[in-house]
């Protein structure tokens, strides 16, 4: 099965691939298929990933996989949430996960309390007007570290220090990332759904 990614984040792409093989589906940027980013106005996880699924499916009729996912840290309130990837330009910098962390840093630096989990919202659509998305969540609980450590990963990763290790996510070999990690939570669930709801076969009555 053909699916599109509503994302061109190559990072999230080759996460969500490697951990839907066992489904032998095929991901395809949305960019790929000249689908543009959908708009995403909304205030929570799921509302954004379903408007992203639905916009990508609309576009290229094919069925479509989209995750909103982010940071949510105790201090802020839950901020920055759905506005993660924005975070940077919100405090100066340019768009990009170094400046993401750089940024959060700086903000967090005279904060004790470093608590935080980052999100997963995994929605899947079979075409844009799917009265029934797919949906899976993903959530992992950790503590902001002072400084980047760690060189695998991507977003936020080199600064989620996670106790049940004793390193960041960014420590973490993949294998190891994607079956501890919010997607990998949240990817987990999605194959579930699918099998049940998309693959099984057809039930006959007798």
């Amino acid at each position: 099965m053909k699916i599109v990614l509503a994302s061109n984040n190559p990072g999230k792409l080759a996460e969500l691939q490697a951990m839907l093989a066992p489904l032998d589906v095929q991901l395809v940027r949305q960019s790929e298929l000249g689908v543009s980013e959908a708009d995403e106005p909304f205030r929570t996880f799921v509302e954004n990933a379903l408007a992203k699924a639905r916009h990508a499916a609309q576009l290229s009729g094919l069925p479509a996989l989209a995750d909103d996912a982010g940071l949510c840290v105790r201090a802020f309130g839950g901020l920055p949430g759905v506005d993660t990837a924005f975070y940077a330009t919100q405090h100066g910098y340019a768009k990009g996960d170094d400046n993401n962390v750089k940024a959060l840093l700086e903000q967090m630096a005279g904060i004790a309390d470093r608590r935080a989990a980052l999100v997963s919202t995994l929605v899947a659509v079979r075409c844009a007007s799917d009265p029934e998305p797919l949906i899976a969540c993903g959530r992992v609980e950790g503590e902001i570290t002072r400084e980047p450590l760690g060189d695998n990963g991507f977003g936020f990763d080199p600064v989620m220090f996670l106790p049940v290790f004793g390193k960041t996510f960014a420590q973490l070999s993949p294998e190891v990332k994607n079956a501890n990690s919010h997607r990998g939570q949240a990817v987990r669930q999605m194959m579930q759904l699918m099998r049940q709801r998309w693959l099984e076969p057809e039930i006959h009555q007798p």
